[in-house]
């Protein structure tokens, strides 16, 4: 039967001291798995591929890739922001998949999970630079996921909003009251999900029960995006 557990399973996670990266790194390990965190920016080309080498086997990658987001309008982005965003979060995932694919191919079992953003499912004013990078991950993954599947290798991601993380709501955010009446304006649930439900559902994704989800995109964001 399959195993909802970890055990035994050895997960790289990236910008493991960002975004969603701590809680991801104690939930993984406390299903039992051998959690590889690194907190390298892996802006140069060969940062993805040198860190899969030096990391061993890897079953599992959680490609966790965060940068705070620019709130500038699309006619004043300019080419830095642009390229920084991009750099950030969208040149690493391929470089990543390509660093790990291989071997998990030969071994006809691995799964890919991008912890990406809701933002690429609703428009956001003020957010075309950072909402464009998150789309692209989103549309790697499922194009991605459709041409491993046949592997047994499940490439899948989480778009996530609305989700208690230190990057993208951190304390002094939530408690402005401003920040609570949009929550309860914007969010069907009326809060923030919580860091440990985000997470726990990744685990779930990172096992054996969920081998049937291919080039999937889950929002996790309390309803944010069918309003």
């Amino acid at each position: 039967m399959p195993d909802s557990s970890l055990r035994g399973k050895r997960i790289l996670v990236t910008h493991a001291d960002a975004f969603m990266g701590p809680v991801l790194c104690e939930v993984l390990a406390r299903r039992g798995a051998t959690v590889i965190p690194s907190t390298d920016a892996l802006l140069e080309p060969e940062a993805p591929a040198a860190l899969v080498a030096a990391s061993g086997q890897v079953d599992i990658l959680v490609a966790n890739l965060a940068i705070r987001n620019p709130r500038t309008s699309a006619i004043d982005v300019d080419e830095v922001e642009w390229r920084e965003v991009f750099a950030t979060l969208v040149d690493p995932l391929p470089r990543l998949c390509r660093a790990v694919l291989p071997a998990m191919i030969a071994r006809r079992a691995g799964k890919i999970l991008v912890m990406g953003s809701a933002s690429a499912l609703r428009g956001i004013k003020g957010a075309t630079t950072y909402s464009a990078a998150r789309g692209a991950q989103l549309a790697y993954v499922q194009s991605l996921g459709v041409e491993v599947a046949a592997h047994n290798v499940q490439v899948n991601a989480i778009a996530q909003n609305f989700v208690d993380n230190p990057t993208y709501f951190p304390p002094e955010v939530q408690a402005d009251p401003r920040f609570q009446d949009r929550l309860k304006r914007e969010v069907p649930l009326g809060r923030l999900v919580s860091a440990s439900e985000d997470a726990e559902f990744a685990a779930y994704l990172c096992s054996e029960l969920a081998n049937c989800f291919v080039g999937q995109v889950f929002p996790v964001c309390g309803g944010w995006v069918q309003r």
